[in-house]
């Protein structure tokens, strides 16, 4: 008599990702590096975005009323 034995196969599994407080000490080590080299951070107010659009602002207003032509 012959016995076969079935195996489940899964998936590798995934990497654990760091620790948000490792992450955070990361950053700020990243960052203390950078301005001892002479970088400097400029604040941005919130709101402001560094992407240039070639077809103008994507913004809807829902209060304006429709121009009449």
């Amino acid at each position: 008599m012959t016995y076969i034995m079935a195996v489940k196969l899964r998936a590798p599994s995934k990497k654990k990702e760091p620790a948000a407080t490792q992450t955070s000490g990361a950053i700020n080590d990243q960052i203390k590096a950078f301005l001892e080299s002479g970088g400097a951070i400029e604040e941005i107010k919130s709101g402001v975005s560094g992407q240039e659009s070639l077809f103008g602002s994507k913004q809807i207003n829902l209060n304006s009323k429709p121009k009449s032509t």
